[in-house]
């Protein structure tokens, strides 16, 4: 299974909707999120969001790795990405770029760029379906799941999987 780099958004819809564990069954020891994405998450907790501690002890736990910026390529792919996302987004995409990652995120800005350099992507609505898909859990669980996710303002273009399955 290919390596998985993900942003805050991604992992904060899934710790905030209790569904944390779906990243787990499926990423386990294959799953990364950088120094900058995890600042972001800190500012989460910060602000209450006392569910995000998830995040942090999924990487104490050892399953969800945080990396750094590693070597010229990466920084400088960083510092030109940095001018049009945030700090959690371009450096996610230069780690997935330069190390063959799959890039899991949802903002529309960073899949664009995404996609002009090649990287592959997922993103929260994508490990649903995969979820599902691979039976650890059922489409109206699910349905569940994306309703806490929308609760918790993530915008879905759907409000069912089934419109997507």
């Amino acid at each position: 299974m290919p390596d998985v780099i993900f942003d805050n958004c991604v992992l904060s819809n899934f710790a905030l909707s209790e569904a944390i564990h779906i990243i787990r069954k499926l990423y386990e020891n294959t799953s990364f999120v950088t120094n900058f994405a995890v600042a972001e998450n800190m500012k989460g907790i910060i602000k209450g969001y006392s569910e995000l501690t998830k995040i942090r002890e999924a990487i104490g736990e050892g399953w969800l790795k945080e990396v750094t910026l590693e070597g010229q390529e990466e920084k400088k792919l960083f510092e030109s990405l940095s001018v049009s996302l945030g700090p959690g987004e371009a450096s996610s995409l230069a780690v997935a770029k330069t190390r063959g990652f799959v890039f899991s995120c949802d903002d529309m800005v960073a899949r664009r760029e995404a996609k002009l350099l090649n990287i592959k992507l997922t993103g929260t609505l994508g490990i649903l379906i995969k979820a599902v898909k691979r039976r650890l859990i059922n489409q109206k669980e699910a349905d569940r799941i994306l309703a806490r996710m929308i609760e918790n303002g993530f915008y879905s273009p759907v409000r069912s999987l089934k419109e997507i399955l």
